[in-house]
């Protein structure tokens, strides 16, 4: 009997294209996004290769796994706190951070989960405020080309 013995494989971002994953109107007429490279998807991980569009604004949620945010580029403030490069975001199965709000410039980053990386909100009224306030209008999800077992969107 032989063993298969674990192969390294290679991800190359430059091989793949930004999906567009949440999109909202803002007043000014711009139209911001969330864009995600999903660089590993399975049931037991996720790692995502991330882009948001200068301005956006997402609610407070959690995630029904660990979840760290590393910043690549830009600045995002995650709940009071102002993130920019070189920032780890530890964020433990079921805590709950937010709104996000990110800068000027826009951000990139980089999120790794270990279980399911879908979002769970958290305070739709806090968010409802926020988008009145700014005079943020929320659009329809762009479709995602994502595997049966992944389930519906929670956000």
């Amino acid at each position: 009997m032989t063993e298969t013995q674990p192969q390294v494989s290679y991800i190359h971002a430059e091989d793949m294209d930004f999906a567009e994953v949440k999109s909202q109107q803002h007043a000014d007429g711009r139209r911001v996004s969330v864009w995600l490279k999903l660089m590993e998807l399975t049931q037991e991980r996720a790692v995502y290769h991330t882009r948001y569009d200068p301005g956006l604004v997402l609610e407070r949620h959690g995630h029904n796994s660990d979840h760290f945010i590393f910043v690549i580029e830009g600045e995002v403030t995650f709940d009071e706190e102002v993130c920019r490069p070189g920032t780890l975001i530890k964020l433990p199965h079921l805590a709950t951070f937010g709104p996000i709000k990110v800068g000027d410039e826009g951000a990139e980053i980089l999120e790794i989960y270990f279980g399911d990386s879908r979002p769970a909100p958290a305070d739709k009224a806090e968010y409802a405020s926020i988008l009145e306030e700014r005079g943020i209008t929320p659009l329809p999800h762009p479709p995602v080309d994502l595997p049966d077992w992944f389930g519906p969107r929670t956000d």
